[in-house]
């Protein structure tokens, strides 16, 4: 049997019998063994195909060497959790609580030997006090692979009286995990509305409030979390972050990405959203969100500072026969059971493979 593989024909050539048999019959040479391969086909080309009977292995040439096909590449299974917005401040008012990360599971098929990024993202920077405009920053994007990425939180608004709404003194709106909290910057009595969140991945914030007298009522609203949407402020008091959302890829249920309370002014601040969010202050600096569960940080009043955000993490799950190889640049750290392995990033940017 003549070696098989690829071959252009051109414009009136003529096929002999060994030509027929060998390229157009047979896209797959099967033979008993490795033996008999080796004998039949001395210079194997690159991408020619075998089949063997006593192995059952179908096998291609790589330009150097015969390699098994690989039919059943494992399954990874993920979580991402992006970093959390930074609350808001404003100068002797208050600011909207930041919102959760972005909150992203399921599963995926990777390329052996091929580079996949993953970059754990960090959480937004809480507004300062001291003027009109000091909202928080949006948090940072969780990535695995190019396509999969969670995004990070909304900043919360920042806090300044003002009668003329300003695209500025409103909560992080789309493209972020969760939207930010609004403050209030509308006139008295008004509620002045935070942006919306991705729907696959966060909720809309909570509303910022002026009352009617002036004085009791100046509060920001909750940052959007991963399982809620953030609170609207009420009367005394700043809303509450919205809840995040739970999962258990780890092996026991976790909450990540609550969203962060809102400040005020006066009276009482709101609380954080379960899942990492921070409390919102009446003065002084509003709670962060927790590390590693992409937690808004906290709205702040009387020109404090708002709570920064929590960290994001990424998660991986797959069976215990794969090692991966982890560039420098992630901080990780892995746990064996029931046959798979569970892989958390806490930190960083790098390649992976396996």
């Amino acid at each position: 049997m003549a070696a098989g593989g690829f071959k252009e024909f051109v414009a009136g050539e003529t096929l002999d019998q060994d030509e027929i048999n060998d390229y157009l019959m047979q896209g797959v040479l099967v033979f008993a063994g490795t033996a008999a391969r080796g004998s039949a086909i001395t210079s194997p080309v690159e991408g020619q195909f075998s089949f063997l009977k006593d192995s059952d292995a179908l096998e291609f040439y790589d330009g150097s060497a015969w390699v098994a096909l690989e039919t059943d590449l494992p399954e990874f299974e993920f979580l991402l959790v992006g970093g959390g917005g930074g609350g808001g401040a404003g100068p002797n008012d208050a600011g909207g609580g930041g919102a959760g990360g972005g909150h992203l599971a399921g599963t995926a098929i990777i390329a052996k030997g091929t580079n996949y990024t993953v970059t754990v993202g960090g959480g937004g920077a809480g507004g300062t006090g001291g003027g009109i405009g000091n909202r928080g920053t949006i948090g940072n994007l969780s990535r695995f692979t190019t396509p999969i990425v969670a995004i990070g939180g909304g900043f919360g608004g920042a806090a300044g009286y003002s009668a003329v709404n300003s695209p500025i003194t409103k909560g992080g709106g789309g493209g972020s995990g969760g939207a930010g909290g609004a403050s209030f910057d509308g006139g008295a009595g008004n509620l002045d509305n935070a942006g919306p969140g991705i729907s696959t991945q966060g909720n809309d914030g909570g509303r910022g409030r002026y009352g009617t007298d002036g004085t009791i009522n100046r509060a920001g609203g909750g940052g959007g979390g991963a399982g809620a949407t953030g609170g609207d402020a009420v009367s005394g008091s700043g809303g509450n972050g919205g809840n995040g959302a739970a999962n258990s890829i780890t092996g026991s249920s976790v909450t990540r990405a609550g969203g962060g309370g809102g400040g005020n002014r006066f009276a009482s601040a709101g609380t954080g959203g379960t899942g990492g969010g921070g409390n919102g202050a009446v003065s002084g600096t509003a709670g962060s969100g927790t590390v590693n569960l992409g937690g808004g940080g906290g709205g702040a009043g009387n020109a404090g500072t708002g709570g920064a955000g929590g960290s994001g993490i990424v998660i991986l799950k797959y069976p215990d026969s794969v090692t991966l190889t982890i560039g420098a640049g992630l901080t990780s750290s892995t746990t064996t059971s029931g046959g798979f392995k569970i892989t958390s990033f806490t930190a960083g940017t790098d390649v992976i493979s396996y």
